[in-house]
């Protein structure tokens, strides 16, 4: 079995030193700059096979309801000039954009920009409007009908908290999914994107809402576009089929 995943886990633990040395020792003034990360994540379509860990140990991670997904992973139908026609897979969530134009519409306050880069949620302020809904271009949002709520990826940030990785990366079998800090050189997620070079994309960099997830191996048909079929969809359910 391919040891990307634990390559990707070694990494991310190697920077917890960084951010706890703080509790380690007593309080004091600070003379030094805070070093608080700021999370992203990288997908390599090339290495996802649409087996949906991701989708299903996001899903128990974060107890959403059925049928409501945080992360997903769409299924595409792509031709090329020749007019061959594959199916392309696009791993989909929060983007935790640095412009993110869902905190901009929330009347309350509810949608905020955390200060290590992840885009949160206060349930306790959201009145479930879906102004957010609405304003996300990546589709990434939804109101939680047993909340009624505003509900979305978080990056697993009560994992971050504890030290451990979002739950879609911890089980993704294909080691498509690479997460740390942006802001650390020698984080394995900023080598990646240094080494992808020009064959980086984020989807719909139109928008212009500065995504912190990027992508190697999208097909440059799909940057533009979210919608489309999700390999969860075709999943068995006991609704789906009498049981």
């Amino acid at each position: 079995m391919s040891d990307l995943p634990d390559r990707s886990r070694r990494a991310f633990l190697s920077a917890l030193p960084t951010l706890t040395v703080g509790l380690a020792a007593p309080a004091r003034a600070a003379d030094t700059p805070s070093r608080q990360p700021r999370w992203g994540m990288l997908v390599d379509t090339r290495r996802c096979i649409a087996c949906q860990a991701c989708t299903m140990a996001c899903a128990m991670e974060n107890a959403t309801p059925e049928g409501a997904f945080r992360t997903v992973v769409a299924t595409y139908a792509v031709s090329d000039a020749d007019g061959s026609t594959g199916l392309s897979v696009v791993p989909r969530l929060c983007n935790h954009c640095a412009q993110p134009p869902c905190v901009d519409v929330c009347p309350v306050g509810a949608t905020f920009k955390h200060g290590d880069g992840s885009v949160l949620v206060d349930g306790e302020r959201c009145v479930g409007c879906a102004y957010c809904v609405q304003a996300c271009p990546y589709d990434a949002r939804f109101i939680n009908h047993a909340t009624g709520k505003a509900d979305k990826c978080t990056f697993c940030h009560h994992r971050l908290e504890a030290g451990l990785l979002p739950a879609c990366v911890e089980t993704c079998v294909g080691g498509a999914r690479i997460f740390g800090n942006l802001d650390a050189p020698d984080s394995e997620i900023s080598r990646r994107l240094k080494a992808a070079g020009t064959s980086l994309r984020v989807l719909k960099p139109d928008a212009g809402t500065a995504p912190n997830v990027f992508y190697i191996g999208l097909d440059d048909a799909l940057t533009g576009h979210v919608a489309g079929v999700s390999a969860a969809d075709l999943m068995w359910r006991p609704d789906h089929h009498g049981g």
